[in-house]
């Protein structure tokens, strides 16, 4: 938790809405003039009125993880309005998944070489070229563990 200066400077909000910021002020704390793209971001999303309503009913021990979450989903939501942190979680699940399966791979493979058998010879085993099938369409993927469908926008390794 930062604190703002009164007599010199406003906090990121009250500057942001061109009121003066009152040592009482509730966005103070958590929105410091340094830091002036995090209250634009949460305030564009969510809202002012929004956001000082919830601070007031939030315990104040929490109020910073609550303006923290507001934060990163606002940031997100400005990236994809569609789907916000939602998109980045999904992401980084198919990235799970993905690793978990090359990891499982390589693991049959130290099996089969620990107990002297030859690797099978096939191109899909060597690393980089396993892939999950896709049946969204051109460009889109399901994933066959749990159902999702994802837009290729959200693919970043540029294999499927």
């Amino acid at each position: 938790m930062s604190s703002s200066s009164y007599s010199n400077s406003p906090c990121a909000a009250c500057k942001f809405l061109r009121r003066k910021c009152l040592p009482d002020c509730i966005f103070a704390p958590y929105f410091p003039p340094e830091e002036p793209q995090k209250f634009a971001n949460v305030h564009k999303i969510f809202g002012a009125s929004n956001v000082s309503k919830l601070l007031n009913e939030v315990l104040p021990h929490q109020r910073e993880d609550a303006v923290n979450s507001l934060a990163y989903e606002a940031e997100a939501r400005m990236k994809d309005p569609v789907y916000g942190c939602v998109g980045a979680i999904s992401v980084l699940q198919r990235q799970v998944i993905k690793l978990q399966r090359e990891l499982d791979a390589t693991n049959a493979d130290l099996i089969r070489y620990a107990c002297n058998e030859l690797p099978s010879t096939s191109t899909s085993h060597q690393y980089g070229s396993r892939r999950t099938g896709g049946q969204g369409g051109e460009g889109s993927s399901v994933d066959q563990n749990s159902g999702y469908y994802f837009p290729s926008h959200w693919n970043n390794d540029g294999h499927e």
